[in-house]
């Protein structure tokens, strides 16, 4: 039985790779090279197929046209110099402690003031560094709680946040030294793990993660994967605590329960990889025992 060519729709618009199939089962495959490129010339010219054609047009005109920053990203180059800034901001400014949390809390909000309290004592502590990712909501909370006793403070900030100073390279006032605005996520996040290692015993550095959403979940599960797995690169334990305000991980903290439960963690893991902490003071007494520090009398006051 000779092949039959397969019937053409009967109403719309005819897809280009029917026209073009239909086109060889007529004439054959044996077709040399110019002839078929004539012959998909003069069917894109077609009114039924000049739509597609127009569409793939726009589509490129509109790769071609898209913010630089987005092009740029194959430029290994400058995302390496990048990291290197990040590397010397560290250097200048000295390791500690990073806070990783939302940027929708505003001052009014309590985990705001947790947070600030938080920042504040932390940094009467250890005497350590206080870096965030140097934007508005919990971030913020965090350096303003430093920068209330005066302790030094730094940050890797994000062109685009997720609410106000999404748009903004420089931060509202902060000291253009203390600072580095990324262009590339992967800069940014390589700052903020180097800001954690531990090369000596003198080195008093912590991960705190408080409240957040995407972001900070995204943060949160890099830097535990990087424990987990001992490649944050540092040479002695960095303190991991996750801020369980107002039971706000309790959910999530179920989930990893359930992952245990179904074997894809082992029992206990995650346990292993942080301390969760319920409040201020919990979060004080453990890094107090972690660094083995005398328990002095504080001025906290837990809200």
């Amino acid at each position: 039985m000779g092949t039959t060519a397969a019937a053409a729709p009967s109403c719309g618009h005819v897809p280009t790779f029917y026209l073009r199939r239909r086109h060889l089962q007529e004439n054959g495959s044996a077709l040399s090279l110019s002839r078929r490129r004539e012959k998909m010339r003069s069917l894109m010219m077609n009114p039924r197929t000049r739509n597609t054609h127009s569409q793939i047009r726009s589509s490129n005109r509109e790769y071609l046209n898209s913010p630089s920053e987005f092009c740029e990203r194959t430029s290994p180059g400058e995302v390496k110099e990048e990291i290197t800034k990040c590397y010397k901001l560290i250097e200048r400014l000295g390791r500690g402690v990073i806070y990783l949390g939302s940027s929708r809390f505003d001052h009014s909000h309590p985990h705001y003031r947790e947070t600030l309290h938080l920042g504040r004592e932390i940094a009467n502590l250890l005497g350590s560094t206080t870096w965030t990712g140097a934007g508005p909501g919990l971030m913020d909370a965090a350096t303003r709680g430093a920068l209330s006793v005066n302790k030094p403070v730094g940050g890797f900030k994000i062109s685009r946040e997720a609410e106000q100073w999404r748009s903004s390279s420089s931060h509202p006032y902060l000291p253009h030294d203390t600072y580095l605005t990324c262009r590339f996520f992967s800069a940014r996040k390589h700052g903020l793990v180097d800001a954690v290692v531990r090369k000596s015993t003198l080195d008093r550095t912590a991960v705190i993660a408080l409240p957040g959403g995407i972001g900070t979940l995204d943060e949160i599960f890099e830097v535990m994967t990087l424990i987990q797995l001992q490649r944050l690169g540092s040479d002695l334990p960095v303190p991991f605590l996750l801020m369980n305000y107002d039971n706000f991980y309790t959910k999530l903290l179920a989930f990893m329960d359930e992952c245990e439960h179904w074997g894809v963690v082992s029992k206990g893991e995650v346990s292993s990889l942080w301390k969760v902490c319920n409040g201020n003071p919990e979060a004080l007494r453990y890094l107090e025992d972690f660094y083995q520090i005398p328990t002095v009398k504080s001025d906290f006051l837990s809200t």
